[in-house]
């Protein structure tokens, strides 16, 4: 069997066997995350003759600008795919199967966008939370709006090594404050790992990271020997493709940043929660935190991100962090809803038509947005 997919604004034509799919690596084209999708469906219910299918894909998300086109596309090929199969699975199930399958493009991610993409609910933000997957509703302050700003520019996360080098950086982290702590290190692959098997806090664990990680970055042979492995156990068993070739790899800054963050998304959570007075600033302050951490700690931004977070809170925003992957696409910023118009008109002169020459943004660059709904499929009656 055939399947044939086609996009609108590339003007690009797809065609391949649903037989024997393969995904290019080397070439992160847009079929190859519809691909990834598809074929996650296919593994999951063991599908030894799948059926064909034609698609038009279609979207208005502006490319490689982290907000998940890659994890929508994965997600929609993944529902389609299984609508066409006429089964049914959980929304969770769903997620869990497009997390996986996205990784076949070679980036070593998580589930956060997949899962937001099936259980997002209109009017509420979400507390995702792993192991098992569980959403929880978040209500935002009704006097501010979420603005989106893109920096315009772009970074596709699997053509580069940068996202991979941080999750082999968390990776390493993860294995040598498990061994610290004399727990099972060669099991543990993620930080929350740690901080579940010891049963503590997160303020604890940053405590753990200052106590048994250095500032100064880790060379192979140092990680070689505080592991006990050797450099050809620590390239096959640890390290991904992409990373092969990394000398030096920073832990104490990638733990810190990650165990900070978490505390910070709980303490988000708690505010909105109570509903104190002031509320919007609070979490502005810490967006604002977060941005700095992403910048300094985990090194995901760049100068346009910087700059357009500075442009963003002098013109009123309580808060602005990059966000998505890093190193280019956009900015989130929490901002009173009587100052938005004129907050528009201030950023899109300062950092748009100043910086590209035009009157005004493209619609998809700079808007104000609130929570939507998760995928669905319609079907014609």
């Amino acid at each position: 069997m055939k399947e044939k997919i086609a996009v609108d604004y590339a003007k690009v034509d797809f065609s391949t066997s649903v037989n024997n799919i393969q995904i290019d690596k080397t070439k992160p084209l847009w079929h190859n995350y519809f691909l990834c999708g598809l074929k996650g469906i296919q593994e999951h219910f063991g599908l030894s003759n799948p059926t064909g299918m034609n698609c038009l894909v279609d979207g208005n998300i502006p490319p490689s600008s982290g907000l998940s086109s890659s994890s929508a596309l994965v997600c929609c090929a993944g529902l389609v795919t299984l609508t066409v199969l006429g089964m049914n699975l959980s929304k969770v199930e769903l997620a869990e199967i497009c997390a996986k399958s996205e990784r076949y493009i070679g980036t070593e991610g998580g589930g956060m966008d997949q899962s937001i993409s099936f259980l997002a609910e209109e009017g509420t933000a979400k507390l995702i939370e792993f192991n098992p997957l569980r959403a929880t509703d978040v209500k935002l302050p009704s006097g501010a709006v979420f603005v989106i700003a893109n920096s315009c520019v772009q970074m596709n996360k699997a053509a580069t090594s940068h996202f991979n080098v941080r999750v082999v950086e968390c990776r390493l982290a993860a294995k040598l404050l498990a061994k610290h702590k004399g727990l099972q290190w060669d099991e543990v692959m993620r930080l929350e790992e740690v901080q579940a098997k010891l049963g503590v806090s997160l303020e604890a664990m940053l405590l753990l990271t200052k106590d048994a990680l250095h500032p100064e970055p880790y060379s192979r042979e140092e990680i070689c020997m505080c592991l006990g492995i050797s450099l050809e156990d620590l390239r096959t068993q640890i390290l991904t493709p992409n990373t092969q070739d990394v000398l030096v790899f920073k832990l104490y800054q990638r733990a810190k940043h990650v165990y900070s963050e978490a505390a910070r998304v709980l303490r988000f959570k708690a505010i909105c929660e109570e509903a104190p007075d002031n509320t919007v600033q609070l979490l502005g302050e810490l967006m604002n935190q977060s941005h700095g951490s992403c910048r300094d700690l985990y090194e995901c931004s760049c100068s346009e991100l910087d700059q357009l977070v500075d442009i963003c809170r002098k013109f009123g925003a309580q808060g602005s962090r990059l966000t998505g992957a890093g190193w280019g696409g956009c900015t989130v910023s929490i901002v009173p809803a009587d100052k938005l118009p004129d907050f528009l008109a201030n950023v899109q002169d300062a950092y748009y038509k100043r910086r590209h020459h035009s009157e005004a943004p493209e619609k998809q660059n700079l808007f104000a947005t609130k929570p939507g709904g998760g995928a669905l499929v319609f079907l014609e009656a």
